[in-house]
């Protein structure tokens, strides 16, 4: 635990990414391989688990510095951080002379993560009592503070996956896009795999595993005259709508087919008849592409297709009301070789010649019956930038985000690679809203209330639509904070609710009809974009104003 410690404290006290590599390369070329393996699902942006509520390590706590709860509150909000707080307020670790025992050898985090924390998953909250107060006792304020966050599943030390595939690279000798490769999927399960994954050799890659996806970077121009300064001649792009699904690679290689979602998860459970689709195509094949829920020749956006995608079990009423296809972009690999380095039209063609059937022809209905469930997605025709322009226009009509525009010389490189590939994203949907609420922020906003809920009008009362935490300048931030404190009207630890009179101009991606908040309806990626000290809260809008925009919305 000592290493591992030392690694995040040196991670996280600089900004430099030469230095995080260093610190990284240091620590997997020295630490024994389990606790590396367990370094790394940390490190590499694996999903975290909580093993401890966060009330029930305030409470106990509270019990165990002898201080009452509401100061334990307040602390937490002055600091902002929760896992510091507790590591501060805490009675100094006992050392082994106070406790008569010999000096106590250092506790690899492979051990730590096994039995103080996955262990306590299935344990009773009396045991989970005993171990936390026992490992308070060992540990010191800096190790604390790393085991507070491993613990409650909140570790995050600003390391990118790239920045660990870099340093493992050096680590094993190895191309990065090599060892980048090897680490997409599932990750090495114990201290053998962890050595393959090391090593100075090319390895034979997992034949389910798929390859490090290509990711576009945001084209903020919003004048065609901008765009076409930024990117030259339309001649020398191609341009495909932007939908609103689920990036995925659909890989076939061995005897079957998997479906690897954006964030690296194995998704064939949720999309059973992807998977059985693309056992179809030739072995050795890998494409990347969409997935997207269609219904009757409609797209029912990505609101209708995450009901599906976290599913370890999909229902028949579930895929019969959520019906999805697989939208082929790109093709990454053919009978087993590499296509990355080749170039994006002579991608193009080789996909156009394996998947013939158009996705355009699905949503006009013209698709044969027998065309299955994967097809190719339309290129977007345009003589000049304005013709694209035009063509984005019709963007919300479609259900679709806008455009994606990408240089046909182009490889698929690895990660966001600027330059190349570009979203050029619809104008975000606008309302004006109240802030009702306002809650303490974390990290260096500790102490500013800088998360905010918001509101509409609705029979003549205020209902929450949103909550938001950027927009804002850190000065506006300091400002707000003095108001919200001075119109205070209750207090629940870290919330206060507020005399309605600051309105923001709020922004976001799309909105539905949910189920699943009062107001009936959700936004999706809400985001301050002005404070509008022009208008008083009367002026705000309503929440018939926001549900005429999912009409708008497609």
């Amino acid at each position: 635990m000592n290493r591992f410690t030392e690694l995040y404290w040196r991670l996280d006290g600089t900004t430099s990414i030469s230095e995080k590599v260093a610190a990284l390369r240091d620590y997997f070329a020295d630490a024994p391989a389990a606790d590396a393996v367990a370094a790394l699902a940390v490190l590499s942006g694996g999903r975290q688990l909580r093993s401890i509520s966060t009330s029930q390590l305030r409470e106990w706590a509270a019990e165990a510095t002898g201080h009452p709860a509401w100061l334990v509150e307040e602390c937490y909000a002055h600091v902002g951080d929760l896992a510091e707080t507790l590591a501060l307020l805490l009675p100094d670790p006992e050392t082994p002379a106070d406790a008569g025992a010999p000096p106590q050898e250092d506790v690899g985090l492979a051990e730590v993560m096994q039995t103080t924390i996955h262990d306590l998953r299935v344990a009773d909250d009396a045991r989970k009592r005993e171990v936390v107060t026992a490992v308070w006792r060992r540990l010191a304020p800096r190790e604390r503070i790393v085991w507070h966050k491993l613990l409650t599943g909140g570790l995050r030390v600003g390391v990118s996956r790239t920045l660990v595939a870099r340093a493992l690279a050096e680590v094993a000798g190895v191309d990065q896009a090599e060892m980048a490769h090897r680490m997409m999927g599932v990750p090495p399960a114990d201290g053998p795999a962890f050595t393959r994954l090391l090593s100075p050799e090319n390895t034979t890659t997992d034949s389910r595993r798929p390859y490090p996806f290509f990711l576009a970077s945001g084209l903020d121009r919003t004048l065609v005259e901008y765009v076409a300064e930024d990117l030259g001649d339309v001649a020398e792009w191609q341009a495909e709508w932007k939908w609103d699904g689920m990036r995925a690679q659909l890989v076939r290689r061995g005897d079957d087919a998997t479906v690897w979602s954006r964030g690296e998860e194995l998704v064939n459970d949720a999309f059973p008849e992807i998977a059985a689709a693309g056992a179809a195509l030739p072995p050795g094949t890998v494409l990347d592409g969409e997935l997207l829920a269609v219904a009757g020749g409609r797209l029912l956006g990505f609101a209708a297709l995450s009901k599906r995608a976290s599913r370890k079990k999909v229902t028949k009423k579930i895929l019969d009301e959520v019906p999805c296809l697989f939208v082929a972009y790109d093709i990454l690999e053919e009978g087993g070789t590499d296509l990355r380095d080749r170039p994006l039209a002579e991608r193009r063609c080789r996909l156009e010649a394996l998947v013939p059937t158009l996705f355009s022809d699905v949503l006009s209905g013209t698709a044969p019956a027998n065309a299955g469930r994967i097809f190719l997605s339309p290129l977007v025709a345009g003589h000049s930038w304005t013709d694209l322009a035009l063509r984005r226009g019709e963007s919300r009509a479609r259900g679709v985000e806008g455009l994606m525009l990408k240089r046909q010389a182009s490889p698929y490189a690895v990660g966001r690679t600027r330059g190349d590939w570009w979203k050029w994203k619809v104008e975000p949907l606008e309302i004006d809203a109240v802030i009702l609420y306002a809650q303490a922020g974390h990290g260096r906003r500790a102490g500013l209330h800088s998360d905010y809920t918001l509101g509409l009008w609705h029979d003549g009362k205020l209902v929450t639509v949103a909550k938001a935490y950027s927009g804002l300048t850190d000065a506006e931030i300091v400002e707000i904070d003095r108001i919200v404190r001075a119109t205070t009207i209750e207090k629940h630890g870290p919330v206060r609710i507020c005399t309605p009179m600051l309105v923001m101009q709020l922004a976001f991606e799309g909105v539905s009809l949910s189920t699943r908040h009062k107001s009936g309806v959700a936004v999706r990626f809400p985001r301050i974009v002005r404070w509008r000290r022009d208008k008083e809260p009367a002026d705000a809008g309503t929440l018939t104003d926001l549900k005429r925009m999912i009409a708008a919305d497609g």
